[in-house]
């Protein structure tokens, strides 16, 4: 029992002093993190307190020759007194603090004093910054100026080169771009006076005017001979022909009104005046573009009478077939009215295609009105000739609907025509058929004519005689004589093969008896079926009797059939 005891409090002992170096070994941690974090902030501090604010302050005393120069001096000592006496101490003070609150272990309070440390030093370190950088500024200046003037003398140079190289292309304006040249030449002596008194705060107002009046010239070198050529010589001429060609143009009949040329010619040359006016103060904002908006203008002119020209004569030959095709229109519709009322007794009209005829009657004599209109445009000269292309084009296209619907109709009355004609010619051939069927009958005297025959020989009679009838009537209604023209040749058609079918299996038939005669005596059976294949043939049954007798032979003399067969076809030859 003792042991368990002495076992339990040594374990106990061993738990509280894992946990004790745990907690020990934890709070060195986090002392170190907070230890580094005060340290680095330390070294910021000092990198605030050594930046070469104070040396290059001192290199200021130089300049000092005016009143401003010494303001702003005083003004700068002071903001780096503040840092240095005050802002500096104030942050070895807060360093301190923080030190104490960790040696105490107090690590809210480490950590809130750190923050205020970090925003406090922030704040400093952007301070000197920008007093270094204010101080720099006006140190450095003066080779800073120099480079950039150097530069700006050269670009002076190379403008005043290429100005003098081509002068004669500036004209009028030439001798007051020389003049701006001087003006800016003068600049740079002042420069150098300003840099004399080291009047530094002067220095960027002078360099930046200078690098305006040159970014000024640059446009004006480069600009100025193509306004100058544009305004004076291109302009004028072309305005110049544009007027010669519109007024010829106009005396021959051209309707240019819709171009406003006169007045868009005048407004063109105030325009020219106000960019010439300009020009002489050396104020040419937008002029190059201006010009060639103008010089695109008179140039679409151009194209405008090309195009009127090219379209008159597209417009007078497409006139001219309108006018065509409307006579023509014209003639046949009338035509067509004038011999309405004989249409109608000749064909039975159907309502539809009367109303289409006169459908297509008031379309042409609106279409009749329009051209009308159109050629009184064409005469007082009201609309341009792209206009008036633009009409006859649809004038044309209306002609050719009507047109196409006055075909239909006239191919429905030209169909019945034709339909009519073709039944004439039907009929002939139906009754010249009909006739040979006929004629065959009489040249082969059979010995009977089946009754059946006589019908299919009356109801082809009755059907031609209906087709007469037809033809007859007037107005003729097409559908019902076609109708009559297809069941008469229906009817005579099967009558003239039944007769060709009729002839032959009688002849084939009478050919088999025949035949058949030389075995009648050895034998009875034969000589019976072929005496009732006389009595069938007698009585006009003639496929019957052909087939009695082809089997009795087949009997007797097998292959008969085929052998019958050639014998008809040689007595067909």
């Amino acid at each position: 029992m003792d042991k368990i005891i002495w076992i339990t409090l040594a374990v106990f002992l061993i738990a509280g002093l894992l946990i004790i170096i745990v907690l020990n070994i934890m709070q060195s941690r986090k002392n170190k993190k907070f230890k580094k974090l005060i340290n680095e902030l330390e070294y910021e501090k000092n990198a605030i307190d050594t930046a070469p604010v104070a040396p290059e302050l001192a290199k200021v005393e130089a300049y000092l020759k005016n009143e401003k120069l010494e303001v702003m001096y005083r003004d700068w000592q002071e903001r780096l007194q503040d840092i240095k006496e005050t802002r500096i101490p104030k942050i070895t003070d807060m360093l301190i603090e923080a030190e104490y609150s960790l040696s105490q272990m107090d690590y809210k309070s480490t950590m809130y004093k750190i923050a205020k440390l970090e925003m406090e030093i922030y704040k400093v370190r952007t301070k000197s910054e920008f007093l270094l950088e204010e101080i720099k500024d006006l140190t450095s200046s003066e080779e800073r100026s120099r480079a950039v003037i150097t530069k700006l003398k050269a670009r002076y140079r190379e403008l005043y080169e290429k100005f003098v190289e081509t002068a004669s292309e500036y004209g009028d304006m030439a001798q007051l771009i020389e003049l701006q040249f001087e003006n800016i030449s003068k600049r740079f002596p002042d420069f150098e006076d300003i840099m004399d008194k080291n009047e530094y705060s002067e220095v960027g107002t002078v360099v930046g005017a200078i690098e305006e009046m040159l970014e000024h010239m640059a446009v004006i070198v480069e600009e100025m001979p193509s306004i100058v050529l544009i305004s004076k010589n291109v302009l004028p001429s072309k305005m110049e022909e544009i007027v010669d060609i519109y007024k010829k143009m106009a005396s021959e009949g051209y309707p240019l009104d819709y171009l406003n040329v006169e007045f868009n010619i005048e407004e063109a040359s105030k325009k020219i005046k106000d960019i010439v006016e300009r020009a002489k103060v050396l104020d040419i904002e937008d002029s190059l573009f201006d010009l060639k908006v103008l010089t695109d203008y008179f140039e679409s002119l151009f194209n405008d009478f090309d195009k009127e020209k090219l379209i008159k004569s597209e417009y007078e030959e497409a006139s001219k077939t309108l006018k065509g095709k409307l006579d023509k229109t014209n003639a046949l519709v009338t035509d067509i009215f004038n011999q309405i009322g004989e249409l109608k007794k000749l064909y039975n009209l159907m309502p539809e295609d009367i109303k289409s005829l006169e459908e297509v009657r008031e379309e042409l004599e609106a279409l009749n009105k329009d051209y009308i209109t159109l050629t009184s445009h064409t005469s007082n000269n009201t609309f341009a000739f792209s206009k008036l292309t633009e009409q006859v084009e649809d004038l044309v296209i209306k002609l050719s609907k009507t047109e196409e619907r006055l075909d239909k109709t006239l191919n429905v009355i030209g169909t019945m025509h034709d339909d009519e004609l073709r039944a004439r010619q039907q009929l002939d051939e139906i009754n010249l058929l009909l006739s040979d069927a006929k004629k065959q009958i009489r040249n082969y005297s059979l010995p009977v004519i089946p009754n059946t025959y006589y019908v299919e020989l009356k109801e082809a009679g009755d059907a031609i005689k209906e087709i007469v009838r037809e033809l007859e009537k007037k107005p003729v209604t097409i559908e019902t004589l076609n109708t009559r023209v297809d069941t008469a040749r229906d009817l005579v058609l099967k009558l003239f093969g039944r007769t060709k079918e009729m002839i032959k299996t009688s002849m084939f038939a009478e050919m088999a008896i025949v035949y058949g005669n030389r075995y009648r005596s050895n034998e009875n059976e034969l000589d019976k079926n072929l005496n009732y294949s006389e009595v069938l043939f007698n009585k006009g049954d003639y496929k019957k009797s052909l087939e009695l007798t082809i089997n009795t032979l087949n009997k007797v003399e097998p292959g008969i059939y085929e052998k019958l067969q050639d014998f008809y076809s040689e007595e067909a030859k």
